[in-house]
């Protein structure tokens, strides 16, 4: 597969992973969690050793081999590789708004994110949580998320977030779930972010 934009080329080596994976437990080579692991762990470096997708997906084959052996039966690659195919092939784009965000959020955990949903009291104020910048971490306001979606699950306003850590990193990811994270200037409340759907024309799955 030579030919294709990055997007079609990361989907379609999902796809193939997923296949893969499907096929082995069809022959009963794969029967649990710990030995789909082990599957996907050697099929990805196979492909990587034998060349067998495009050179631009190559940092995506090394880092689900390395989120593979570093994390094992927790790195759950068999829903990062949905991921990608759903993110890639715009099944993901088809679902509702929350549905797209609380993707997002699961599997920012897997990648090993803080995750936490804030009250007022640990919003802002005296009482406030202390943040670490050096730390990934989402901190939802638990007051806004309510209030910021229809009953259909689409949203109505901005959601308010403080985020910390590799920022540009959650924006990718985010970005190909449809939402966008824009940083606010409020000396009150640090590390203050606004986060909204995006337009299908400006989403950006690359």
């Amino acid at each position: 597969m030579s030919r294709g934009t990055l997007t079609e080329k990361t989907g379609h080596l999902a796809w193939c992973g997923l296949v893969a994976l499907q096929l082995a437990r069809q022959d009963g080579r794969v029967r649990s969690e710990s030995q789909e692991n082990v599957f996907l762990t050697r099929w990805l470096a196979t492909a990587l050793k034998q060349h067998r997708f495009p050179r631009e997906v190559a940092p995506d084959i090394t880092w689900l081999l390395n989120q593979g052996r570093q994390a094992g039966v927790g790195a759950g690659l068999k829903r990062k590789l949905s991921y990608l195919w759903q993110s890639c092939t715009g099944e993901l784009a088809a679902q509702n708004d929350l549905f797209r965000l609380t993707y997002a959020m699961e599997t920012a955990k897997e990648m090993h994110w803080t995750y936490r949903l804030l009250g007022e009291r640990e919003w802002s104020g005296r009482n406030a949580v202390t943040l670490n910048p050096g730390v990934n971490g989402i901190f939802l306001s638990r007051a806004s998320l309510e209030a910021s979606f229809s009953d259909d699950g689409t949203q109505t306003k901005p959601l308010m977030a403080r985020l910390t850590g590799h920022i540009p990193g959650l924006e990718k990811l985010l970005n190909r779930c449809g939402w966008l994270a824009e940083a606010c200037m409020n000396n009150d409340i640090p590390f203050l972010f606004r986060l909204e759907t995006l337009p299908d024309g400006n989403r950006s799955p690359d």
